[in-house]
């Protein structure tokens, strides 16, 4: 009896986009070898393949010569950057498999006290260290900041290989209830609603929340979306937000066990090769 295998179906997006080539694309990257059980650390959490090369472009999203990208060692989740402006001297280092270290000196204590939730809850280390033109406002070290920790976030996920890639996650503060959804795509987006009932908390601009993550959006290629559920008092939803934020990057950027270091993205078979669409 001859048997008769079925074809490989292609899925509908497939069709629509054959050379299946993503929207952004900013990495030079070395293969990997097939992932084995082995070359995975014994710690679940982290799963951080071992002894893998890959190489880092980042140069798409520079934006000129007043950002530059540290090197990082092979393999390392870590991003380091240093943006330099008229207004501003920013420096930002990212470890995604830190342990919660927050070492933040912004010029604007609020600011800092948001990147301490962003460390603390995501368990990423976050270095900060900024000056500025903060006798005028906060404006532009908030914007400088935001940027530069997108950037390097960009720097530390690399390839992307293995990770969630999507997160999301509802925090609690008292009266206060912000959920945050948020995909790791190469695709920027912003949805933000978020009212805010007092035009400052403490001496910082209210407003410069969404602009803070509009500019983080925009230099690590997020889509992020962040609602309101409850909230009365606008430090305890700003503080829910980013603490969200923060649970909801850690969940996207942890390593699937599952995936054994592919792409989470569609997966196409054509002619027996594998191609990955980031949609």
């Amino acid at each position: 009896m001859e048997l008769t295998l079925p074809q490989p179906q292609l899925h509908p997006k497939c069709l629509q986009f054959p050379s299946l080539k993503s929207r952004v694309s900013v990495f030079q990257t070395t293969p990997y070898p097939p992932f084995q059980a082995s070359i995975f650390s014994v710690n679940q959490r982290y799963l951080t393949p071992l002894n893998t090369p890959r190489s880092i472009s980042t140069s798409a999203l520079l934006g000129g010569n007043n950002t530059s990208v540290s090197p990082i060692d092979s393999g390392a989740r870590i991003g380091e950057v240093k943006r330099v402006t008229k207004e501003t001297n920013v420096s930002v280092k990212i470890n995604l498999d830190g342990s919660g270290i927050a070492d933040s000196s912004s010029g604007i204590p609020f600011l800092d006290h948001m990147l301490d939730q962003l460390a603390s809850h995501g368990l990423f280390d976050v270095h900060v260290k900024a000056t500025g033109d903060v006798h005028i406002d906060d404006h532009h070290t908030n914007e400088d900041v935001a940027l530069a920790i997108g950037t390097a976030l960009l720097q530390a996920l690399g390839d992307r290989k293995g990770i969630n890639r999507f997160g999301n996650f509802s925090a609690p503060l008292d009266e206060a209830l912000v959920h945050v959804s948020l995909d790791l795509s190469g695709r920027p987006h912003l949805g933000y609603d978020l009212d805010l009932p007092s035009q400052r908390v403490g001496t910082y601009d209210t407003q410069l929340v969404e602009h803070f993550f509009q500019s983080l959006v925009n230099t690590s290629g997020m889509t992020l979306h962040i609602r309101k559920f409850s909230g009365t008092n606008s430090h305890h939803i700003i503080e829910a937000t980013f603490k969200a934020f923060a649970r909801a990057l850690r969940q996207a950027t942890e390593y699937d066990t599952r995936r054994r270091g592919t792409i989470p993205s569609i997966i196409c078979i054509t002619n027996h090769h594998i191609n990955y669409n980031t949609s």
